[in-house]
């Protein structure tokens, strides 16, 4: 089982900002205004929640580490140098390339925790493309996953190579 003493401080703080990259690829891929986003940033909190019991100490530690002002330093520096004069298509592509950096690292370093961990990432797209209405009037009409988030989650699984089964 991999743990945070089987990465370098760089490779550790890439694998802490990867949850947060998988949450702002889908809102960036099709904004759903104030509420929406709300929505969705309870949703990646929710998965976060629930991770602790998910069987994975990787996925345990990384969780931990979000919840401590470390942690949270770590992935917001590290977001604001990756995302630094970023529109939102851009955020969308710098997130799934660096998702494509990441699961290439859980794949060299993490052993058999890298496709839980990997599935973990897919798997919090897909609740933040979930967690809001796109499209909608006034709570009417509208869909649950958008085509572009359909489509971000497709690149996401890519970058990650896995299946897609959103």
């Amino acid at each position: 089982m991999a743990t945070k003493t089987d990465f370098t401080p760089d490779e550790w703080a890439k694998l802490v900002e990867s949850v947060m990259l998988a949450s702002i690829a889908i809102t960036a891929a099709d904004p759903s205004g104030l509420w929406g986003t709300l929505k969705e940033g309870f949703a990646t909190a929710k998965v976060m929640s629930a991770a602790k019991n998910s069987g994975s100490g990787l996925i345990t530690e990384v969780v931990t580490a979000l919840q401590t002002s470390e942690g949270r330093t770590i992935a917001q520096d590290q977001l604001k140098q990756r995302m630094a004069g970023a529109k939102a298509a851009d955020i969308v592509q710098r997130s799934v390339s660096e998702l494509a950096a990441v699961g290439a690292l859980l794949d060299s370093k993490a052993g058999s925790d890298a496709p839980i961990f990997k599935q973990w990432l897919f798997d919090t797209a897909v609740r933040v493309a979930e967690a809001s209405t796109e499209g909608d009037f006034l709570g009417f009409g509208g869909v649950k996953v958008s085509d572009k988030e359909k489509a971000t989650l497709g690149q996401i699984a890519g970058a990650l190579n896995i299946a897609n089964v959103a």
